[in-house]
């Protein structure tokens, strides 16, 4: 079953991005020449923003929603679990096609010109790849893609769009030093370190645009970086979520591994004036999370359950068995219990602290540097004002 040439639907998705400024005018023939749908499995998972849930459409039994949602500015799940059968456990989405505003904001930060050659780590459903192609030329567009399945899918996705180049089979922290240097690099799943691979394939004067993020949540955001003599450095532009590079997925015990048989019982015990909207923000994208990831290292943050008016706030240290949770209550102090030789929630209130000192900075006030050795440098403002990350 074929797609719709350029649906009501699609076409109302392009006027919005263009004059939402998600996309920028010189990404338009691609678009319009490019569908997503294209490019998306029978089944998809999109996610439905006023249920907060992923749904499942089949093409065969519900055509006019499938197509509805391929051309939706929403992200759509086209794998779980790196394709393993579905179990019993949670399941986690291991591949996708980005929302399109998402698409090309990245698009536009990577400032890309015919003549230009870009290496992209993460093909997925090939749609990135074949946006670059259709606007570069095919020769000009390495793709990479780690699991051999999902490449082989998209593989047959560009040809059919007779927008086949080169698409490798490997992991994509090693780049493709065969095809270096490179002008540009685009990443597509989100990282926790800057392979120093891509520094070494990059050009002089070339670009890495990457969602990038900290252990401390699962948000990353976008880093727009350029060569320079310490390596790699720039700015955050947006935020985003992705999913995480196979080789930098966070490696997380579980809680049992961290809190005894007899829960909070033998640990230190204190109140804070800190309350769940200071530590929380507006949403998960709330820059104060972010800030406080470059603060707080190795350190993973988890939103428990509310119970009833209460909300518990767990920390864990990957580096060790450092512990912390503060209970949020209605009308009265947040309890804070801790444990370990980490004083984890003393950490996270200070970074907080930092972050309101400085005057609330959103993303774009930040920024990062990745040494030719691979040292990771947070900054404020400026690369003069910075601090070790990991």
């Amino acid at each position: 079953m074929g797609s719709p040439d350029l649906s009501e639907e699609r076409s109302a998705l392009g006027r919005s991005l263009l004059a939402r400024g998600a996309m920028a005018p010189d990404w338009r023939a691609a678009f319009e020449a490019v569908p997503r749908s294209a490019f998306l499995p029978e089944v998809i998972w999109p996610y439905d923003m006023e249920s907060g849930t992923h749904v499942t459409v089949d093409l065969r039994d519900e055509p006019g929603l499938w197509f509805q949602y391929a051309d939706a500015d929403v992200p759509v799940v086209t794998q779980w679990d790196d394709g393993k059968p579905a179990g019993d456990g949670a399941r986690v989405p291991t591949s996708s096609a980005s929302m399109p505003s998402v698409v090309f904001g990245m698009l536009a930060d990577l400032d890309v010109e015919p003549g230009r050659t870009v290496l992209e780590i993460g093909t997925g459903t090939g749609w990135n790849a074949a946006l670059l192609s259709h606007r570069l030329g095919l020769d000009h567009v390495t793709t990479v893609e780690i699991d051999a399945k999902v490449a082989d899918t998209a593989r047959d996705n560009l040809a059919a769009q007779n927008l086949l180049g080169t698409v490798l089979t490997r992991d994509g922290a090693l780049g493709d030093p065969a095809g270096a240097p490179y002008d540009r690099i685009i990443a597509t799943a989100g990282l926790r370190r800057i392979p120093t691979a891509w520094l070494e394939q990059l050009r002089p004067e070339g670009l890495i645009v990457a969602p990038w993020g900290t252990d401390y949540s699962n948000g990353d955001a976008i880093v727009r970086l350029a060569r320079s003599e310490h390596g790699v450095e720039g700015r955050f532009t947006r935020p985003a979520e992705f999913m995480k590079l196979r080789a930098q997925r966070r490696s997380f015990a579980g809680h049992s591994a961290y809190v005894p048989d007899e829960g909070l019982a033998g640990a230190d015990r204190s109140t804070t004036k800190v309350t769940e909207a200071d530590l929380l923000g507006a949403d998960r994208f709330d820059p104060r999370t972010f800030a406080i990831g470059l603060h707080v290292s190795s350190c993973y943050q988890v939103l428990a359950t509310r119970r009833g008016a209460d909300r518990p706030v767990w920390f864990y240290g990957l580096d060790d068995r450092s512990w912390a949770c503060v209970m949020f209550h209605e009308n009265r102090q947040a309890e804070v219990w801790q444990s370990g030789p980490r004083r984890l929630w003393t950490e996270v209130e200070s970074a907080l602290s930092w972050w309101r000192d400085v005057g609330e900075p959103g993303y774009d006030r930040f920024g990062l540097t990745v040494t030719w050795d691979g040292e990771h440098r947070a900054w404020l403002d400026s690369p003069e004002k910075c601090w070790p990350v990991m």
